[in-house]
């Protein structure tokens, strides 16, 4: 199963991103980072693109942009080196998906849709097709440490129906007993946070995911 770590700081708190960014350069090479505004969710998170350039360099990385106005933000980290951009569907309408698409297919990332716990699939399928890979979030955007909310998994495989070659992302309250859930319900990625760096084996927490 590919598992990637998942770095969720508070705002201005660069010496846990350093903290997490070692971590995450012991395992497999990807890292997920939750960017928060304060508006589309109830709290900000750490949104340093400059400074990723200096501490994350040698990691792949991928943007969770949790934010009301995305695209100025996401060419923020285009530029930092960000090799995928996931923009929620609650912010987006067909011109502006379509010009984020454009924009992250020029800095040759991939643009990956995210849908919040309460969003149905389907709810705008214009913008839905456009899409080659997708983020479920189970649970409620922003903070990392919350539990893992059941009714994701029926999304999880409405989506896997509906596109059977896409790429599927489970973000949030993920474990062993949850990622087992969501694997089956056809995710080929999971995301995880606490389970990852709340352990005091991060690498045995790791590759307990991957094994599943």
């Amino acid at each position: 199963m590919e598992v990637i770590p998942s770095i969720n700081c508070h705002l201005n708190d660069t010496d846990c991103v350093k903290e997490k960014v070692k971590t995450a350069e012991l395992l497999d090479g990807w890292v997920h980072l939750d960017v928060a505004d304060g508006r589309f969710t109830y709290s900000k998170t750490w949104n340093s693109p400059d400074e990723w350039k200096k501490i994350g360099r040698n990691l792949n990385l991928e943007v969770h942009l949790m934010v009301e106005e995305p695209l100025e933000i996401a060419r923020e980290w285009l530029l930092a080196g960000a090799k995928r951009i996931i923009i929620h569907l609650e912010v987006l309408d067909l011109e502006l998906a379509d010009r984020i698409i454009a924009l992250v297919k020029q800095y040759k990332a991939e643009p990956i849709l995210a849908f919040n716990p309460e969003t149905r699939i389907n709810s705008f399928p214009e913008i839905e097709s456009r899409f080659l890979s997708f983020l479920v979030l189970c649970v409620h955007q922003g903070s990392a440490g919350q539990n893992f909310l059941p009714l994701n998994l029926e999304k999880i495989a409405a989506l896997r129906k509906k596109y059977p070659h896409a790429t599927i992302e489970a973000d949030g309250g993920i474990n062993k007993e949850t990622g087992k859930l969501a694997k089956i319900a056809g995710v080929n990625i999971l995301i995880s946070a606490s389970h990852i760096f709340g352990s005091e084996n991060p690498q045995g927490a790791y590759q307990e995911l991957v094994s599943l």
